[in-house]
């Protein structure tokens, strides 16, 4: 499809590959705000520019007579924050996305929020200058939101990440939220992305709704979000396994703060690769096995060894897996369709075990996408039983 009819199809990239004149204009650099036009003349779209990046253009509207200026932003972003408000009215959650970049049609902008604390998370060099650009509009309707604390969240490969406060405090090092009225700890200071991964609140209350009364395996653990579920949902014991003993700490600090005690659980700082082979010699099983390992595959490239490790992955999880357990398997990896994905869980790979799919989820609503933008279906959750 030719970059100018996937503009009005609603792709909300273009391609570097996709620009056939005019990138190269004096005066354009990263934020420049351009008109989008197809080959015929007929302008799709406006959008801002990134030189030097795969993604030339990330498009803002397909009104290419609609300037980007602070009442767009203060429209679309209003917009998303009446969407969340109507999701999460009754309170009982505290931590959600409040913007999802391409998903809300505010390309490469996140916002986060913390209770009430909003971190934001900017993609790219254009993404930078424009939320520089609608700094006061974001900051203005944030604060109608009940959102006085607001940081940029930065975080260079390697290195910690650092908080640029754009209005009120620094944010506490770590902060108490609840979801789905279960509280947990998030490291703001510590953890991956804005400092959890939010994306699996709602699969998170699946494991704990199939936990009763089962022994419980928490693959690349984390914070233990799954963990804490699955021990509130009456699991009799859980098993929670990361190669970061940092993260467990922060773990035990939510089955605390959920009134659970987590010496009765275990926590085990491991590869998972060389648990599971431990596992296996030991004979020892589990009812439910969860797996959400880190993206395998970065980019395309990477797809095919991407595909190898989750078939491995998931043939070992399945070889400690009790007879007539569930296993819940994730994928983050937005260059791995959710095909491609259950490829890793047909019978071959989780021999001998013989398990149906029984559910396919992806991200909660406040993780929106657009119908073609199959780039934004990143998340997989299969549950197979």
């Amino acid at each position: 499809m030719a970059a100018a009819d996937s503009v009005r199809h609603g792709h909300p990239w273009v391609w570097s590959k996709g620009v056939a004149r005019g990138a190269s204009a004096s005066g354009l650099v990263s934020g420049s705000e351009v008109v989008l036009v197809s080959a015929q003349g007929d302008p799709v779209g406006r959008g801002v520019f990134e030189p030097g990046s795969p993604i030339a253009v990330r498009v803002w509207s397909t009104d290419a007579t609609a300037p980007l200026d602070d009442a767009h932003l203060r429209m679309k972003l209003a917009r998303a924050l009446a969407v969340r408000e109507e999701l999460f009215s009754t309170g009982d959650t505290t931590a959600y996305r409040v913007l999802h970049g391409e998903g809300d049609r505010v390309p490469g902008i996140v916002i986060d929020r913390y209770d009430h604390v909003a971190v934001l998370r900017l993609d790219g060099d254009a993404a930078e200058a424009t939320a520089l650009r609608f700094k006061h509009a974001i900051v203005a309707e944030l604060a109608r939101a009940h959102l006085p604390d607001v940081v940029v969240r930065r975080a260079e490969k390697g290195s910690s990440p650092v908080f640029e406060v754009w209005a009120g405090a620094p944010p506490p090092p770590s902060i108490v939220v609840r979801e789905h009225g279960v509280p947990f700890v998030v490291d703001l200071l510590r953890g991956q992305k804005t400092g959890a991964f939010l994306d699996q609140r709602d699969n998170r209350r699946r494991v704990g709704a199939m936990a009763a009364g089962k022994r419980v395996l928490n693959l690349f653990s984390y914070a233990g979000g799954f963990s804490v579920h699955a021990a509130l949902g009456g699991a009799t014991h859980v098993t929670s396994v990361d190669v970061a003993a940092q993260a467990h700490g922060t773990a035990q600090a939510s089955f605390r703060a959920a009134g659970l005690d987590p010496r009765a659980h275990d926590f085990a700082s491991a590869d998972v690769f060389a648990f599971l082979a431990a596992a296996k010699n030991r004979k020892e099983t589990w009812d439910l096995v969860v797996s959400d390992p880190p993206s395998f595959a970065p980019n395309e490239k990477s797809v095919p060894r991407a595909l190898a490790a989750y078939r491995s992955l998931h043939q070992a999880a399945a070889q400690v897996l009790a007879d007539g357990g569930t296993f819940c398997a994730a994928s983050c990896s937005s260059h791995v369709g959710a095909d491609a994905f259950l490829s890793t869980l047909d019978d071959a790979a989780l021999s001998p075990r013989r398990l149906s799919l029984l559910e396919l989820h992806g991200p909660p609503p406040d993780h929106p996408t657009l119908a073609a933008w199959p780039e934004g279906r990143y998340l997989k959750f299969a549950v197979l039983g």
